[in-house]
């Protein structure tokens, strides 16, 4: 994996680095204020038409950071970070594209739900191990991602914990195309542009329109978040999750 710009906009395509602020592909809570500011500003920004969401090379994003789960003391800052980027991403007014070249695991592949377009190099993985870790899934994917999946595709990905590849990803609905490895960002910056030339009123009045009201979103959002903050406090949970962040080490 290598680093890369947080943020790059070229014709009015903003490209945004999913990584935390020292390059680790994971999330911790300035991660998440740091995207959610960046997408606060992008929706207001006129100059800005299409988002692309990418991660690291040969890899997308892990999930989040273990050692902010295990320590009490950043559970209210990490709650609040979370719950606000998964605000923006529910009510985000513009397209919202996703490069996943390598692994989307946990909060790396539930922000997939909120994307438009994903595209997946060939030997990208997708998996969310939240039931695993004794967690709920976040991000309202307890709505998205059955509308996506439907109810039996989403019950066996989120409950049963197991990786999906990117041809099985895409038969469910999760990605949209699929590319060889290397061409990932190359084609979802070509589907970028094309939309980016759109009339800009009307592409995003029938992106609104296809997406219906957020709010059921917003307040799925909060009841996940409120069932993540009470597990994080179960002492079962928390043996759970060091034992595997030990070995993860």
């Amino acid at each position: 994996m290598r680093n890369r710009p947080q943020t790059e906009f070229h014709n009015h395509v903003l490209t945004v680095t999913v990584s935390s602020d020292d390059g680790r592909p994971i999330l911790d809570h300035h991660a998440y204020e740091r995207l959610d500011r960046t997408l606060r500003q992008a929706a207001e920004d006129p100059e800005t038409r299409v988002v692309i969401l990418r991660g690291l090379a040969g890899c997308f994003c892990l999930g989040g950071d273990f050692a902010e789960f295990l320590d009490a003391g950043k559970h209210r800052c990490l709650i609040d970070a979370v719950t606000g980027l998964f605000r923006t991403l529910a009510t985000f007014p513009k397209p919202l594209l996703a490069s996943v070249d390598g692994d989307a695991v946990g909060v790396g592949c539930t922000i997939l739900f909120h994307c438009d377009m994903v595209v997946a190099s060939s030997g990208s993985t997708f998996r969310v191990p939240f039931v695993d870790f004794g967690l709920v899934p976040d991000a309202a994917t307890s709505i998205l991602a059955p509308e996506k999946l439907g109810y039996g595709g989403a019950f066996r990905f989120f409950c049963l914990g197991e990786s999906l590849g990117v041809e099985e990803a895409m038969s469910l609905g999760l990605i949209a195309e699929s590319v060889e490895p290397g061409r990932c960002e190359e084609r979802t910056a070509e589907l970028a542009r094309r939309l980016a030339r759109k009339p800009v009123s009307a592409l995003m009045q029938t992106r609104s329109l296809l997406r219906g009201d957020a709010r059921h979103l917003c307040e799925r959002i909060d009841r996940e978040i409120s069932l993540f903050h009470r597990a994080l406090q179960d002492d079962e949970t928390l043996r759970r999750l060091k034992r595997i962040a030990r070995m993860a080490a």
